[in-house]
């Protein structure tokens, strides 16, 4: 099941009881009346966990490739963005868990393998094999049962748009908002385009008509959906059953979840708090999910975790790993990982909830407002965030340049373990990037630039 290792993992896992209520019937709602098991397990347990869960720790355990379509699939969400400071949030969270990858790889997974489709308002990249299940939640979409109304809107607002776009998509095959010039389309005035065939495009691609073919310089680019997805999987899943898939997705993602309505759930997964709200009792009593209490987290309200984890806790509460995380090569401990402004782990505030790391990605506060930097990372150093730095990358030169880095304990500075682990890093992510130079001029601490210097100049 696991195997034991030096770590530092206490044996506090436990059941709580919670009191019976004999008279009562099961709720429909959040808290099932049925007693319920409660794990109870203390904030590293819970840390590592999630960390594990995301192949984020003990060390990269996935390569190439191949290596990618397990990450993603293990994340649940790969989240895209179009900004590329020194690479997109999207490759970085994969480099991050993956030997050897290389930038665009989840392009190839998705537009040229079709393994993994995109889709949502928040934009994020989800298995092709799951399209059935999403192809419930765009209908609900389309006929405004759920999801964000201005969907349904648009079918209205911009009808004979919508008609002339499936016709050319029809005719040509592959349609992007580029092809059609601004001076021969209504202006519109929307958060998704100014023009009404991108909000006609946008529309279809949200209701599941079209999908995105391939994208060119981050843009979609358009087809009917018979086009890109297999034709067994262009159907809908019974409805309780994509419920079911969208609670389980939902928790998967977080790791341990509460099940809160977001503005990303909203947007872009599904909805999954409205479906708890029908089945988290009788999930909870067939063992699709486990309740959990994380001593040292702020509030009593329980956190969830699916029930084929349940092992996997036991296995970390009694100092075991389990052998599926074994890292390929160097652990956390023996190279500290950057992490991704988007990663599931530290972006939305959960860096503080995880590590009491304060991080806000501060690349949309104006320059003023800023507190380090334009694009600044977290650096993961075993199983904590310790560090975070600001960075550019010279195209001109081929030069990463490190433009700030700031530590969390200043102890660090002189810490030889510590200043070996973060020049491999600096080093790996220096190929990843396809720089020739780097540039670490602008760190204070003279033992840790000395380090990463040197790493470089050795690669």
């Amino acid at each position: 099941m696991g195997r034991d290792r030096d770590a530092d993992v206490p044996p506090v896992l436990a059941h709580k009881k919670e009191p019976s209520d004999a008279g009562a019937t099961q709720s429909a709602h959040y808290e099932a009346t049925t007693p319920m098991p409660t794990i109870l397990i203390d904030s590293e347990i819970a840390r590592r966990f999630i960390l594990g869960k995301q192949g984020l720790w003990p060390g990269r355990r996935w390569r190439g490739i191949a290596g990618a379509e397990q990450a993603i699939r293990a994340i649940e969400y790969l989240q895209l963005d179009p900004l590329q400071i020194i690479a997109r949030s999207q490759d970085i969270t994969l480099h991050s868990r993956v030997l050897d990858y290389t930038p665009g790889q989840w392009e190839e997974l998705a537009y040229q393998q079709r393994t993994f489709f995109d889709w949502g308002g928040w934009l994020a990249v989800r298995p092709m094999d799951e399209l059935p299940h999403w192809r419930v939640v765009m209908r609900r979409e389309r006929d405004g049962e759920s999801g964000d109304p201005r969907i349904h809107r648009m079918a209205s607002e911009h009808a004979e748009a919508i008609v002339e776009m499936r016709a050319i998509l029809r005719e040509r095959g592959t349609v992007s908002n580029r092809d059609f010039a601004m001076a021969s389309r209504t202006r519109t005035q929307s958060y998704r385009g100014r023009k009404d065939s991108a909000l006609a495009l946008y529309y279809l691609w949200r209701i599941g008509e079209v999908m995105t073919h391939h994208r060119e310089r981050f843009e979609r680019v358009y087809a009917l959906t018979e086009n890109v997805a297999p034709a067994h999987l262009i159907r809908e899943s019974d409805e309780a059953e994509t419920n079911r898939f969208l609670v389980k997705k939902e928790v998967g993602f977080y790791g341990l979840a509460r099940l809160n309505r977001m503005a990303e759930s909203f947007h872009g997964r599904g909805e999954p708090d409205r479906a708890a709200k029908q089945l988290l009792g009788a999930m909870l009593d067939e063992g699709d999910l486990i309740a959990v209490q994380v001593e040292g987290w702020k509030g009593k309200a329980a956190y969830y975790a699916l029930g084929s984890d349940a092992d996997t806790l036991r296995d970390l509460s009694a100092g075991r790993v389990p052998q599926a995380w074994d890292p390929l090569e160097t652990s956390t401990l023996d190279e500290a990982v950057f992490l991704a402004p988007l990663d599931p782990v530290s972006a939305r505030g959960r860096a503080k909830l995880l590590f009491g790391f304060d991080y806000v990605w501060e690349v949309y506060k104006p320059e003023g407002q800023r507190k380090f930097g334009y694009y600044t990372l977290p650096v993961l150093w075993g199983d904590r965030l310790v560090a975070r730095f600001d960075s550019k990358l010279d195209r001109a030169t081929n030069t990463f340049v490190i433009l700030g880095f700031w530590l969390e304990d200043e102890a660090l500075a002189s810490d030889e373990t510590f200043g070996e682990a973060l020049a491999r890093g600096f080093a790996r992510f220096v190929t990843f990037l396809g720089a020739s130079m780097q540039d670490a001029s602008a760190m204070r601490e003279p033992l840790l630039r000395r380090r990463v210097e040197a790493a470089q100049g050795a690669r």
